[in-house]
């Protein structure tokens, strides 16, 4: 491992992360809320400690490798989220533990909480929620990378170990600055569409500029205890759905839809075509269980209620404007299921992901092809691309390494002394990086213990970051040579 390198590399994400404290300070300065003071210690106590990493390793010309990469993730994620508890601790006075939770469930998009009252909190800390969640949305290495050429550190390797999805190595640009660049400025760029639209349709524009953040990143904290339920308007609701869905659909399908200004590369896409279908079947379904069952007398009412709650699970958003835990049928079941399955890779939804899942079908495929037929040897093709080996065998490790940390996890906690149900839910809320789970956690994790919440925050981290790259840290291997 280089070090030095390392050690430069954290040291100046720390210090781009100072820079983003200064918008919540501003908003404290703006309502005059009297937190500008928590706030500041946030921004000093990064400032200072990147300072400290960066200053006397600046001049060092030490390359990045992969390896290196995987410490720099876990390294940076682990102290922002310690950085991130402390305006919870000074401004909310809650106890460490919980200021930890409510960090890393920001800073992963999660969304799940463990606070109440935010229709009192002060707007700053509103604010500092939604941006954190803004922040791990595009991934704060993605995001900084681009900046990073100019202070001579290299981003590819980073880019790599922290973009979620199997194929990694694609990009939109040969050159990693460039790519993180063209991401960033879609990502700021929806995120002001999404912004302006809520305002045009009734939101403050403090809640517009909020929510936006935390729509896009399909993180879904809200500065209402109601959620978007709050605002009672389906207008709200429409456009939270639309960028809800665009959040969980592969930025780089974004960037080429722009540039060749055609709505046909998504459908031209097998995963986006596959997730598209995915959402309409279920809000149909889900439709008409609520119809039927007699949730709704309105079937349009009803529909709107599905498709809402369908977009905001599978997205990994966490949005509602219904309790869907206490809907009737295999409802709460199936959602559950939808936020395993997830968005699509290289977006800001959680769970699985979809291209697993379209290349899970495809591999089922061709071994009942080969049962059928024994002597052909059918190629494995993911949009004209023939997949090979090592893709199938990452997409069945990741599988099943998924699998087996849900089953630790939930183990764990029912022995902890939580109820099946509720750990059931808890694990897919924060594995999928949800927010809302089952049972007892179906809006707030207050009641939780401090094990389970620590637990929790560590399988958020592992979602958020698709459980390899802290895992890989743990082998001998990773450390040898």
């Amino acid at each position: 491992m280089h070090s030095l390198a390392v050690v430069k590399t954290f040291g100046v994400m720390l210090l781009l992360f100072s820079f983003t404290l200064l918008p919540p300070i501003a908003v404290s300065l703006f309502y005059g809320d009297g937190e500008i003071g928590h706030l500041s210690v946030s921004w000093s106590l990064s400032l200072a400690l990147g300072s400290l990493l960066w200053l006397p390793v600046r001049k060092s010309t030490v390359a990045l490798r992969h390896r290196d990469a995987f410490v720099v993730v876990a390294l940076l994620w682990t102290t922002l989220v310690l950085l991130g508890a402390t305006p919870f601790v000074m401004g909310l006075g809650t106890s460490f533990t919980d200021a930890v939770f409510e960090s890393v469930s920001g800073f992963t998009t999660t969304g799940a909480t463990v606070l109440a009252g935010l229709d009192e909190m002060a707007p700053s800390l509103l604010f500092y929620r939604q941006e954190i969640q803004w922040l791990g949305g595009i991934g704060v290495i993605v995001s900084a990378v681009a900046l990073l050429p100019m202070l001579g550190v290299g981003g590819m390797q980073l880019y790599r170990a922290e973009t979620p999805g199997p194929m990694k190595r694609d990009k939109i640009s040969p050159r990693i600055a460039v790519a993180a660049q063209r991401l960033w400025h879609l990502y700021a760029a929806l995120t002001l569409a999404c912004a302006v639209l809520f305002w045009w349709a009734g939101m403050t524009p403090f809640d517009a500029i909020a929510h936006s953040l935390a729509t896009i990143s399909t993180g879904g904290f809200s500065t209402h205890d109601a959620s978007l339920a709050y605002f009672d308007s389906r207008a709200i609701e429409n456009i939270a759905m639309v960028f809800m869905l665009l959040g969980a659909i592969n930025f780089a399908l974004h960037f080429v839809a722009w540039r060749q200004f055609s709505l046909q590369v998504y459908w031209q896409n097998s995963e986006a075509r596959v997730f598209l279908f995915t959402v309409l079947v279920a809000t149909l379904l889900s439709g008409y269980l609520l119809w039927s069952g007699n949730v709704y007398e309105d079937f349009a009412r009803a529909l709107q209620s599905a498709a809402f709650e369908v977009v905001s699970v599978i997205t990994s958003t966490g949005f509602g404007i219904a309790d869907f835990a206490h809907w009737p049928s295999m409802l709460p079941a199936l959602l559950v299921i939808l936020s395993i399955v997830g968005g699509c890779a290289g977006s800001t939804a959680g769970g699985v992901k979809m291209i697993r899942v379209v290349l899970v079908l495809k591999h089922i495929s061709r071994e009942l092809h080969r049962l059928i037929h024994p002597q052909q040897n059918q190629t494995m093709r993911f949009d004209e691309r023939i997949v090979t080996s090592d893709v199938t065998e990452a997409v069945w490790g990741f599988i099943a390494v998924y699998f087996v940390t849900y089953a630790i996890v939930m183990l764990l906690l029912i022995h902890d002394g939580m109820d099946h149900v509720s750990a059931f839910g808890a694990v897919a809320a924060c594995l999928n990086n949800l927010g809302p789970g089952l049972g007892e956690f179906n809006s707030s994790f207050a009641a939780a213990s401090d094990f389970a919440k620590w637990l929790l925050s560590i399988t958020m981290l592992l979602g958020r970051l698709e459980i390899f790259t802290f895992l890989v840290l743990l082998t001998p291997g990773f450390w040898r040579g």
